[in-house]
Protein backbone atom coordinates (compact mmCIF):
# COMPACT_ATOMS: atom_id res chain seq x y z
CA UNK A 1 0.00 0.00 0.00
CA UNK A 2 1.13 3.74 -0.42
CA UNK A 3 1.68 5.26 3.13
CA UNK A 4 3.71 8.49 1.80
CA UNK A 5 1.02 10.51 2.68
CA UNK A 6 -1.55 10.87 4.19
CA UNK A 7 -4.85 12.13 2.19
CA UNK A 8 -7.00 14.75 4.44
CA UNK A 9 -10.78 15.27 4.52
CA UNK A 10 -10.54 18.15 1.95
CA UNK A 11 -9.11 16.05 -0.36
CA UNK A 12 -11.51 13.27 -0.22
CA UNK A 13 -13.84 15.99 -0.15
CA UNK A 14 -12.64 17.07 -3.80
CA UNK A 15 -12.79 13.22 -4.82
CA UNK A 16 -16.37 12.08 -4.08
CA UNK A 17 -20.15 13.54 -4.34
CA UNK A 18 -20.96 12.75 -0.60
CA UNK A 19 -20.29 16.26 0.68
CA UNK A 20 -20.57 18.46 4.28
CA UNK A 21 -21.56 15.63 7.01
CA UNK A 22 -22.60 12.85 4.68
CA UNK A 23 -18.50 12.54 3.49
CA UNK A 24 -18.22 9.92 6.33
CA UNK A 25 -14.03 9.28 6.49
CA UNK A 26 -11.94 11.84 7.49
CA UNK A 27 -8.33 10.77 6.10
CA UNK A 28 -7.25 8.02 3.84
CA UNK A 29 -4.01 6.53 5.80
CA UNK A 30 -3.15 4.31 2.79
CA UNK A 31 -4.09 3.17 -0.43
CA UNK A 32 -2.78 0.96 -3.70
CA UNK A 33 -4.66 -0.03 -7.29
CA UNK A 34 -6.93 -2.96 -5.15
CA UNK A 35 -6.81 -1.35 -1.16
CA UNK A 36 -8.00 1.25 0.84
CA UNK A 37 -7.07 2.20 4.64
CA UNK A 38 -9.28 4.84 6.24
CA UNK A 39 -10.52 6.75 9.13
CA UNK A 40 -12.88 8.79 10.88
CA UNK A 41 -13.62 10.23 14.08
CA UNK A 42 -17.57 11.59 13.53
CA UNK A 43 -19.51 8.58 14.71
CA UNK A 44 -19.37 10.40 17.93
CA UNK A 45 -20.55 14.01 16.67
CA UNK A 46 -24.32 14.40 18.31
CA UNK A 47 -25.48 16.12 14.40
CA UNK A 48 -24.03 13.26 13.01
CA UNK A 49 -26.71 12.88 9.63
CA UNK A 50 -27.06 9.57 9.75
CA UNK A 51 -28.07 9.42 13.56
CA UNK A 52 -31.88 8.73 14.86
CA UNK A 53 -33.33 9.43 18.54
CA UNK A 54 -29.63 9.88 19.56
CA UNK A 55 -28.08 6.86 18.26
CA UNK A 56 -25.66 5.95 15.45
CA UNK A 57 -26.70 2.08 14.70
CA UNK A 58 -24.08 -0.37 13.30
CA UNK A 59 -26.04 -0.67 9.95
CA UNK A 60 -24.64 2.38 9.16
CA UNK A 61 -21.23 0.83 8.79
CA UNK A 62 -22.51 -0.24 5.61
CA UNK A 63 -22.79 3.42 4.40
CA UNK A 64 -19.19 3.81 5.99
CA UNK A 65 -17.99 0.78 3.40
CA UNK A 66 -19.22 1.79 0.40
CA UNK A 67 -17.64 5.24 0.91
CA UNK A 68 -14.50 4.43 1.19
CA UNK A 69 -15.07 2.57 -2.00
CA UNK A 70 -16.09 5.84 -3.44
CA UNK A 71 -12.65 7.25 -1.85
CA UNK A 72 -10.98 4.50 -3.60
CA UNK A 73 -12.20 5.09 -6.66
CA UNK A 74 -11.98 9.09 -6.51
CA UNK A 75 -8.07 8.22 -5.76
CA UNK A 76 -7.78 5.43 -8.91
CA UNK A 77 -10.07 7.77 -11.11
CA UNK A 78 -7.41 10.71 -10.09
CA UNK A 79 -4.20 9.14 -10.62
CA UNK A 80 -5.51 8.41 -14.61
CA UNK A 81 -6.01 11.72 -14.91
CA UNK A 82 -9.95 11.79 -14.40
CA UNK A 83 -12.65 11.87 -12.22
CA UNK A 84 -14.61 9.39 -10.78
CA UNK A 85 -18.25 8.13 -12.39
CA UNK A 86 -21.03 8.59 -9.79
CA UNK A 87 -22.38 5.01 -8.98
CA UNK A 88 -25.28 3.54 -6.84
CA UNK A 89 -24.71 1.05 -4.14
CA UNK A 90 -26.90 -1.83 -5.79
CA UNK A 91 -26.30 -4.79 -3.34
CA UNK A 92 -24.98 -5.92 -0.04
CA UNK A 93 -23.75 -9.35 0.47
CA UNK A 94 -22.22 -11.44 3.76
CA UNK A 95 -22.64 -8.34 5.76
CA UNK A 96 -22.20 -9.25 9.45
CA UNK A 97 -22.57 -6.51 12.43
CA UNK A 98 -20.76 -7.19 15.34
CA UNK A 99 -21.98 -4.66 17.64
CA UNK A 100 -25.42 -2.84 18.16
CA UNK A 101 -24.29 0.92 17.58
CA UNK A 102 -21.00 2.63 17.39
CA UNK A 103 -21.79 6.08 18.71
CA UNK A 104 -20.40 5.68 21.98
CA UNK A 105 -17.02 4.24 20.88
CA UNK A 106 -14.37 6.58 21.86
CA UNK A 107 -11.70 6.22 19.00
CA UNK A 108 -11.43 6.18 15.76
CA UNK A 109 -13.47 4.07 13.07
CA UNK A 110 -11.16 2.25 10.87
CA UNK A 111 -11.87 0.89 7.22
CA UNK A 112 -10.30 -1.55 4.90
CA UNK A 113 -11.57 -2.09 1.70
CA UNK A 114 -10.42 -4.76 -1.29
CA UNK A 115 -11.77 -4.15 -4.53
CA UNK A 116 -13.02 -7.67 -5.83
CA UNK A 117 -14.01 -6.98 -9.48
CA UNK A 118 -13.58 -3.73 -11.36
CA UNK A 119 -15.54 -3.57 -14.08
CA UNK A 120 -16.37 -0.86 -17.16
CA UNK A 121 -20.31 -1.17 -15.26
CA UNK A 122 -19.34 -1.29 -11.78
CA UNK A 123 -17.00 -2.36 -8.77
CA UNK A 124 -17.45 -4.81 -5.69
CA UNK A 125 -15.45 -4.55 -2.75
CA UNK A 126 -15.06 -6.87 0.53
CA UNK A 127 -14.57 -4.25 3.73
CA UNK A 128 -13.57 -4.67 7.41
CA UNK A 129 -14.31 -1.61 10.28
CA UNK A 130 -13.28 -1.85 12.82
CA UNK A 131 -12.46 0.66 16.63
CA UNK A 132 -9.34 -0.02 18.60
CA UNK A 133 -8.85 -3.74 17.00
CA UNK A 134 -12.39 -4.96 17.16
CA UNK A 135 -13.55 -6.04 14.42
CA UNK A 136 -17.21 -3.72 14.26
CA UNK A 137 -18.69 -4.76 10.49
CA UNK A 138 -17.44 -6.94 7.59
CA UNK A 139 -19.37 -7.87 3.97
CA UNK A 140 -19.10 -7.16 0.49
CA UNK A 141 -20.85 -4.33 -1.51
CA UNK A 142 -21.75 -3.81 -5.04
CA UNK A 143 -21.65 -0.24 -7.04
CA UNK A 144 -23.37 0.18 -10.36
CA UNK A 145 -21.70 3.01 -12.06
CA UNK A 146 -24.08 5.89 -14.02
CA UNK A 147 -23.28 5.72 -17.76
CA UNK A 148 -20.65 8.20 -18.85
Amino acid sequence: MRTAETIGRAAILALVPHQGAMCLWDEVRAWDARTIHVSAHNHRDPAHPLRGNGRLPAIHLCEYGAQAMAVHGGLLARDAGGIARPGLLVALRGVELHVERIDELPGALECSAEMLSDGDAGWQYAFRIEHAGALLAEGRAAVMLQPS
